[in-house]
């Protein structure tokens, strides 16, 4: 199982960023696929989850309050891939970002429910 984020940067307050995340090494569509992140000095944060699904189009999906509105997670489950799209960008996103998978279908709240993780991709929002 690996996973793959990529697409961080510096973006100025109130730009866009596109993370992406690339799996291989397990059958995707089925498992959850999570996103988190870690400022300095702080806790890994969970953001987003998108479930994973048998049928491989009936998928659920959950935000953090923080980023709730303004972050949209999505899957493209030919490709292998998941999306973090992120706007109206706050200089408290700043952080580094994560992708990890519970390896089952359903989204998990805890880091630690998390079997395998991606390296992280720095997002800085600073002008």
């Amino acid at each position: 199982v690996q996973l793959q984020a990529s697409g961080g940067g510096l973006v100025q307050p109130g730009g866009s960023l596109r993370l992406s995340c690339a799996a291989s090494g397990f059958s995707f569509s089925y498992y959850a696929i999570g996103w988190f992140r870690q400022a300095p000095g702080k806790e890994r944060e969970g953001i987003s989850c998108i479930s994973g699904s048998i049928s491989g189009s009936d998928h659920s999906i959950y935000y953090a309050d923080s980023v709730k509105g303004r972050f949209t997670i999505s899957r493209d489950n030919a490709k292998k891939l998941v999306y973090l799209e992120m706007d109206r960008l706050k200089p408290n996103d700043t952080a580094v970002y994560y992708c990890a998978t519970p390896y089952g279908s359903s989204c998990r709240r805890r880091a630690s429910e998390y079997d395998y993780w991606g390296q992280g991709t720095l997002v800085t929002v600073s002008s």
